[in-house]
């Protein structure tokens, strides 16, 4: 049975695989990790193709293992140009009780759907809304956020109208719009045209933070209201993101800080969906190293409890 969305419920709600939560029902949430992955063009035969049950035999273990360490929900943020397979994803989280959001959005070019340039503003933004508040395809699942992007060299004319699209959106339902742009200069650009649209900056994510190297950039996208992820743990140079994570915690910026991996993921571009990530390296090493450098408890739940909570939830 499909989740039907109230615009008047009492209380935020994170909008799941497994029905809408409260905060009471979760925990540690990650905010950036994926599931499934294709960064093949769409007209590449077998795109966002796969066995469901291999891609279950790659996928199930790193969410059982995630859920024994302490991970109560997970955002998946693969748009639909990327592959997004929302009934895989169903069926790995109702295997593993773990709930997962899911997004709705367009990326940026060369990844963004040929019918998205055909469409009217009108149609992409009423289509963002159908899945935020009807469901995505006919999985039951409403997508829990907006994913958008835009190149590193400015915001193109599409990618423009995306987010735009995605603010209005947004703005009609509550949800977040999160934005994959590694430029500090152009992710200000994009908040700057959320908010014409009339999105407030607190449901604005800025992604991959952790490659905008100018603090000031950062302190600016912080001082429009807006949200930063550090989004790299377990990649390789944590004591580089440990230090960022300090930076923004001495800059009193801990209300709006998100932590996460951006791991997974089964790409069935590659044999037998590629070697996975894990999505434990928070937990098992990064958030101890936290601790260890003095971040109090209280602290620690609000940059992977409350936070995620409350920039996700609507």
């Amino acid at each position: 049975m499909a989740e039907s969305f109230d615009t008047a419920a009492r209380e935020p709600r994170l909008h799941t695989t497994l029905g809408p939560l409260g905060a009471q029902d979760v925990g540690l949430i990650l905010p950036h990790e994926h599931l499934f992955v294709d960064f093949r063009p769409a007209d590449s035969p077998g795109f966002a193709q796969a066995d469901p049950a291999e891609f279950a035999s790659v996928v199930e273990p790193l969410l059982a293992r995630a859920a024994a360490a302490g991970v109560t929900a997970l955002v998946e943020c693969t748009p639909p140009g990327l592959g997004r397979r929302v009934d895989l994803v169903l069926d790995v989280s109702r295997r593993t009780g773990v709930p997962v959001v899911v997004a709705t959005g367009v990326y940026r070019e060369p990844w963004v759907p040929e019918w998205v340039y055909d469409a009217s503003d009108d149609e992409l933004e009423a289509w963002m809304h159908r899945e935020l508040t009807e469901g995505v395809d006919d999985s039951g699942v409403l997508a829990g956020f907006i994913k958008i992007s835009a190149a590193e060299d400015g915001i193109r004319a599409v990618e423009e109208r995306v987010v735009r699209a995605a603010a209005r959106a947004a703005a009609r339902t509550g949800a977040l719009v999160g934005s994959h742009t590694t430029n500090g200069v152009v992710v200000l650009g994009q908040i700057d045209l959320a908010v014409a649209e009339g999105l407030a900056p607190e449901r604005f994510l800025s992604i991959h933070t952790q490659t905008i190297t100018d603090p000031g950039v950062r302190q600016a996208i912080v001082d429009r209201g807006a949200w930063i992820e550090f989004d790299d743990v377990g990649q390789g140079d944590d004591a580089r993101t440990l230090g960022l994570v300090l930076d923004s915690l001495e800059a009193g910026q801990a209300g709006r800080v998100l932590l996460s991996h951006d791991a997974g993921w089964f790409d069935p571009a590659l044999a037998g969906g590629g070697t996975p990530r894990p999505f434990t390296d928070l937990t098992g090493s990064f958030l101890p190293a936290l601790r260890a450098a003095g971040v109090a408890a209280e602290v620690v739940d609000d940059l992977c409890v409350r936070n995620p909570f409350r920039a996700f939830a609507r």
